[in-house]
């Protein structure tokens, strides 16, 4: 899979991040949340990331 950074909070590795694939879908970088109390099937998981990801993302004409 070709994966393509897209959109970012900051400039190193760690950040909430937004990334294109060739598959024609996205990857969400982000905190694993364990409050949440939902049931999730265990081969999917949960990413929480800040609204203002979206919101850039959206404004620079990403997706």
């Amino acid at each position: 899979m070709k994966v393509t950074k897209l959109v970012s909070t900051c400039d190193i590795k760690d950040c909430p991040t937004i990334y294109a694939t060739d598959r024609g879908t996205l990857l969400v970088q982000g905190e694993t949340p364990t409050d949440h109390g939902l049931q999730i099937p265990a081969h999917e998981t949960l990413v929480e990331i800040p609204m203002k990801l979206i919101q850039k993302a959206i404004r620079d004409n990403l997706i």
